[in-house]
């Protein structure tokens, strides 16, 4: 069996035995430390169960990505996590330990070995020293840094309003629409998403900011729908099940500000009706943003079906594990990977030149 089949073949045994394995997991847990039963209760043993699950979810994308990196990732990002919600990074390496010695055991032979080395991977991340996550304050000025301070105090105490005005501003005394996206709301998005990470914000801030965010994007269409056509076209979407649509949003504006008319399909589109779309529009690029680790099987899958029908079609990807895996869009098969918006409009130029020469 080929490295690729067995990963494969890994990865569905994760998802199709997530629940038993997890619940194995947990169970020897709190066998192995009976003082976590008296710290966390019965609430705690539901919450060690769904982070095991969790284990399983991000393990199962990353044996299927052939991407050890994305697994060591997670670790270290739900190391910030539950660190800030009072689980010592610790309660994580036992837990990942016991992961180790169960797929071992229920997964015998080849597939328990494949699965265990991938946890180990991420144990070998939690016990490098890591540094804790920078606070926004004191770090140095970035481009914008006067707009996007109070932007984002507004959005974060609630006042939609006087964020959306000083955007406007801002835009009307001749600051480009394409900075305020890289400069502000993009890097407000990142802001948002740490202080949750670490437990300063709520889901419900984190939802309200995002939502402001994508209306005060939505005013700023007049600027952005008056380029002259230059008769490229592309279609932007998330894959089916992810409902992050911000970043790819975000895509689609600035190819529209460069003159390609563009086909923003929003959150969760079905393969089906992205096909149909990219069919209909004569589309040249598509633009797929996956924002995470358990979302990139999903854009494997929609770009084999997309090669399966279409000649011709680019395929860019972006999202957090492009960036924390370079070389990931290579394995999946797309044409290339942009960190943001402005490189992602450079690399389509560039593939759409060299495929009509």
């Amino acid at each position: 069996m080929s490295a690729p089949e067995l990963n494969r073949e890994v990865s569905q045994a994760l998802d199709a035995r997530r629940g038993a394995l997890a619940a194995a997991v947990t169970e020897r847990q709190f066998e192995a430390r009976p003082d976590l039963l008296e710290r966390y209760g019965e609430r705690g043993r539901h919450h060690c169960h769904k982070d095991a699950e969790y284990h399983l979810s991000y393990l199962a994308d990353s044996i299927a990505s052939d991407s050890p990196a994305l697994f060591a990732d997670y670790v270290d990002w739900a190391r910030v996590m539950l660190s800030s919600r009072g689980i010592p990074a610790g309660d994580l390496a036992s837990n990942l330990e016991i992961l180790c010695e169960v797929l071992r055991r229920e997964l015998p032979g080849e597939p328990g070995e494949v699965a265990s080395e991938y946890v180990a991977a991420g144990l070998r991340s939690l016990g490098r020293t890591a540094a804790p996550v920078p606070e926004e304050a004191g770090t140095p000025a970035e481009p914008l840094d006067e707009l996007f301070q109070p932007y984002l105090e507004s959005l974060l105490e609630g006042r939609r309003q006087e964020a959306s005005r000083m955007i406007q501003r801002a835009v009307e005394d001749g600051v480009s629409v394409k900075d305020v996206y890289l400069h502000v709301f993009q890097r407000s998005q990142y802001e948002i998403g740490r202080r949750w990470q670490t437990n300063r914000l709520s889901v419900a801030q984190e939802h309200y900011c995002t939502a402001a965010t994508q209306l005060i994007m939505s005013q700023l269409y007049p600027y952005i729908f008056s380029t002259e056509k230059n008769g490229l076209a592309l279609v932007g979407s998330c894959v089916a099940g992810d409902l992050h649509e911000i970043g790819v949003r975000m895509v689609s504006d600035f190819f529209e500000m460069e003159g390609w008319d563009t086909f923003y399909l929003g959150a969760n589109t079905p393969t089906t009706d992205l096909i149909r779309t990219l069919e209909e529009r004569d589309a040249d690029v598509l633009a797929v943003s996956a924002t995470m680790a358990f979302h990139v099987r999903a854009v494997t899958d929609l770009i084999a079906a997309v090669r399966s029908r279409l000649d011709g079609v680019k395929v860019l990807v972006g999202g957090y594990p492009f960036n924390v895996d370079p070389d990931l869009w290579r394995r999946i098969g797309a044409d290339g990977s942009a960190r943001d918006a402005q490189e992602a409009i450079e690399l389509a130029k560039r593939l759409v030149e060299e495929s009509r020469r």
